[in-house]
C-alpha cells in the first residue's frame, strides 16, 4: 500500500532531479536549447523539457477530475521560463498528495483521460508513473545536451537523503 508521506519524499527526490536537469538546460544558449535533434520524439531539449512537466500536470488533473493537456509550449520560451512551470506542477501534486488518504491513493477508480476515454487506474500508480517519467526523459534530455556539446553529469534517483 502506497501512503502520501511515501508518494511525496519519491515527488521531492525525482523534482530536485528535475530542477538539476533544468538548471544544466541553462548553460544551453536560446539557440541550442531548441535546436532539432533528429531520433527524439520532442525534437529539442526545452520541448523534452516541457513535456515531462506537462505530462505531469495533465495526469495530476486526471486524477482531479479535469483534463489539462493544453500545448502551452510557447508560453515557456526558455530552458528558465521551464523552472516556473516546474515549480507550478511540483506544488499542485503537493496540494493532490496532502489531501489524498491512503484509500483514495490505493483504490482503483474510473477516470476519464485524453480524448474522452475511461480507464480504472489506482491514484498511486498514476503518480509513479509520473515520476519514472522524468527519468525516460532525462535520459534523452542527458543524451541531447552531449550531442550539443554540454554534457550532462548528474540525475541518478537519490537514494539517501540530501545527495
Amino acid at each position: 500500500m502506497h501512503t502520501a508521506d511515501a508518494l511525496r519524499e519519491y515527488h521531492e527526490r525525482a523534482h530536485g532531479n528535475l530542477r538539476e536537469l533544468i538548471a544544466h538546460g541553462l548553460e544551453l544558449d536560446v539557440d541550442e536549447a531548441d535546436r532539432e535533434l533528429a531520433g527524439f520524439g520532442y525534437s529539442t531539449v526545452r520541448l523534452q523539457l516541457h513535456h515531462v512537466i506537462g505530462a505531469e500536470r495533465y495526469w495530476i488533473g486526471v486524477l482531479e477530475g479535469r483534463i489539462d493537456a493544453d500545448d502551452d509550449s510557447d508560453d515557456y520560451p526558455t530552458v528558465g521560463s521551464l523552472e516556473v512551470m516546474r515549480r507550478a506542477v511540483f506544488a499542485a501534486t503537493e496540494a493532490y498528495l496532502q489531501s489524498a488518504s491512503s484509500e483514495e491513493l490505493n483504490t482503483p477508480r474510473a477516470m476519464m483521460t485524453w480524448r474522452g476515454h475511461e480507464r480504472v487506474l489506482v491514484p498511486a500508480h498514476v503518480l509513479m508513473r509520473t515520476l519514472t517519467h522524468i527519468y525516460q526523459h532525462q535520459g534523452q534530455v542527458a543524451a541531447m545536451c552531449r550531442l550539443l556539446g554540454k554534457p550532462y553529469g548528474g540525475g541518478d534517483y537519490p537514494i539517501a537523503a540530501g545527495e
